[in-house]
């Protein structure tokens, strides 16, 4: 189901427009009519592979920019990754009339949009996603941010793109794993705003969710973001699975060879705090039912022995949401129903993290 796909239009943020129509088309005639004296493409080897070329059709032949490419990956988030960028924009040139323009995932938005937002105390930058993860999630809001010793997103900046470009073709170019993980947030979206759209994915084909999906899901993170662009109140909301799943990102990021993504991470977050939920603030027994069972349908399973509770614990009590000393968790109180400022203590977490390991 999906009724969307032929009325998507152009969404206004803050201050700047997301495309959806024929988005590359707009991103060539937006940088011609800025009149930058320069701008530059931030790429990683992957999106430098099969996103690029498909950019360079739009921008020309003739098109001059110089290209900055980084490893990809969010362990290569960091602000040594960082200062990379920013010598390359002093060598490449780079003044105050330039634009960056961020061609990637999550990890190319966040810290493309740090870089850009810092370099002689701010240059333009517009964000051209190409996985489901950074159109739905990090492309939208106007964060950006690197990580430190593993913490998520504990440096950074609110700053507002001057453009965002979707292309949903870039979604056909990705493995199943990270359709997943976009996926995550988009679930959220509906968990925490909108019953509706919730039901509406579940009767989807999941495995590649249409433009239509991608363009609701996005509509309501905008949304919230306009009401609340510095996190003073309902965008908490946004939060939801995030206390426990960035902590379980981290552990994973530091000890699995092969690490979770973030929405496997995320998925993770969002059973044991709907079990939260359920505990603290009224979601019924069935609804955290269903919940798990979409969520169980979709990720695999990821041990989280006992003995490890209280490193993710120590995890969870550096996270930037936190009031002081205690650990504050965005809950749901129906789907889509948010309940934002809940403090948790060390036993409830912990007794999340044991449910989730007694799921079958």
């Amino acid at each position: 189901m999906d009724t969307l796909d032929i009325s998507m239009d152009t969404i206004n943020s803050i201050g700047y427009p997301i495309y959806f129509n024929d988005s590359l088309a707009e991103l060539a005639a937006f940088i011609e009519r800025g009149n930058y004296s320069k701008f530059f493409v931030l790429t990683d080897e992957h999106t430098g592979k099969f996103c690029l070329p498909v950019l360079q059709k739009y921008l020309g032949e003739d098109a001059k920019y110089d290209l900055i490419e980084i490893s990809s990956g969010e362990e290569n988030k960091t602000i040594d990754f960082c200062v990379g960028i920013w010598k390359m924009l002093i060598d490449f040139g780079a003044d105050r009339n330039s634009l960056l323009v961020n061609l990637g995932g999550g990890v190319i938005s966040d810290m493309g949009g740090f870089a850009a937002s810092t370099y002689k105390r701010g240059i333009d930058f517009v964000h051209v996603p190409t996985t489901l993860l950074s159109q739905v999630d990090a492309s939208v809001g106007g964060k950006t941010g690197v990580d430190l010793d593993s913490i998520k997103n504990i440096i950074g900046t609110f700053a507002q793109p001057k453009a965002v470009f979707m292309e949903h073709s870039f979604i056909s170019t990705l493995p199943p794993r990270q359709i997943l993980s976009g996926l995550a947030e988009m679930l959220k979206h509906g968990l925490i705003a909108d019953a509706e759209y919730w039901n509406e994915l579940k009767m989807s084909d999941l495995k590649s969710p249409s433009a239509g999906l991608v363009y609701q899901s996005v509509n309501i993170k905008n949304d919230v973001v306009i009401e609340d662009p510095k996190e003073k109140g309902i965008r908490k909301a946004l939060n939801f699975g995030h206390t426990i799943g960035h902590a379980v990102e981290t552990y994973s990021l530091e000890h699995d060879e092969n690490p979770l993504t973030h929405g496997e991470a995320i998925a993770i977050g969002m059973i044991c705090e709907s079990w939260l939920s359920h505990k603290r603030t009224g979601l019924s027994i069935e609804e955290l039912n269903e919940i798990v069972e979409v969520f169980s349908g979709l990720y695999p399973r990821y041990t989280i022995e006992a003995s490890c509770h209280g490193e993710l614990y120590s995890l969870m009590q550096k996270d930037k949401k936190n009031h002081g000393s205690k650990i504050n968790c965005s809950l749901i109180s129906s789907i889509g129903r948010h309940a934002i400022d809940n403090i948790c203590t060390e036993a409830e977490l912990c007794s999340s993290l044991q449910y989730y390991s007694s799921l079958a």
